[in-house]
């Protein structure tokens, strides 16, 4: 019997220009700590990172809806309901499933804005200008320059460190998401929108950074008071020096063993 069968499995989901091997950290560590792990890619990405760079057009006019249903498919297969860890966009879908009561429990770390979540801080519409300066783009890959990954995720540590990170994961990601999320309170049906009234969910803890230019902490608090009308667990945790890539830059294991602590109060 494998351990799938016997123990609950962690899904890792990752977010917008970062490539799901991401996560490769986190999966050791959360084996190491007895959890089985998955980190699947998005619909149609490629293996490696250096595959998703030669052929951008694998992931291009995947939306919210896609990602979240590639995702229910995979859990499908599994033996269990899983635990669920998402980054940036991985933490919305993330939320969706969790709120689908599809995963005992989710980790949503600095996640992107759910439906009903008003602010819009300057710094996200920079991070974002690379995709909505050309409206073709919702149906493209984009991919950042390193410049504009070092504002976007890496503006916590040394622009050296940044340029590593990009060099090591970043790939070109679908504009449609974004565009989704943008039209999201104008939309009644909006695939950003989350079941955050479900009572009978499994805990969710959002996680933010500080110094998050991507999702900065005005958009997770305010994510955290549309499950208001929810007695299910919700809590927040902030690392108030930490950026956009607090999963993957040198501090990442402060943010993993937060979350695996977490995990062990909700006796999971």
């Amino acid at each position: 019997m494998s351990d799938l069968d016997t123990r609950t499995p962690v899904l890792f989901i990752h977010g917008l220009w970062l490539h799901a091997t991401s996560w490769a950290n986190w999966s050791d560590l959360f084996q190491a700590a007895g959890y089985p792990t998955l980190a699947p890619g998005w619909p149609g990405e490629p293996d490696t990172v250096g595959e998703a760079r030669a052929d951008p057009g694998s992931v291009a006019d995947h939306g919210i809806d896609d990602v979240t249903e590639h995702y229910a498919k995979i859990i499908e297969g599994l033996p269990t309901k899983p635990i669920l860890i998402g980054h940036s966009f991985g933490g919305m879908i993330a939320q969706r499933l969790l709120g689908q009561d599809l995963a005992v429990a989710a980790v949503a770390i600095d996640a992107a804005q759910i439906k009903g979540v008003l602010p819009l801080p300057l710094s996200s519409l920079r991070v974002t200008f690379p995709v909505f300066k050309n409206v073709a783009n919702r149906h493209r890959a984009v991919s950042l320059t390193a410049e504009q990954f070092r504002y976007g995720f890496g503006n916590a540590v040394t622009e050296q460190e940044s340029t590593v990170l990009y060099e090591q994961w970043a790939i070109p990601s679908p504009g449609k998401p974004l565009f989704e999320a943008a039209a999201a309170n104008f939309d009644p049906h909006s695939p950003a929108k989350v079941d955050t009234g479900n009572e009978m969910r499994g805990p969710l803890l959002l996680i933010m950074g500080g110094r998050d230019h991507t999702v900065p902490e005005s958009i997770t608090r305010a994510t955290l008071k549309q499950y208001r009308h929810s007695d299910a667990v919700t809590d927040l945790l902030e690392f108030p020096d930490r950026a956009h890539s607090l999963t993957i830059d040198p501090g990442w294991r402060e943010v993993a063993d937060a979350s695996l602590s977490w995990l062990k109060q909700q006796s999971l």
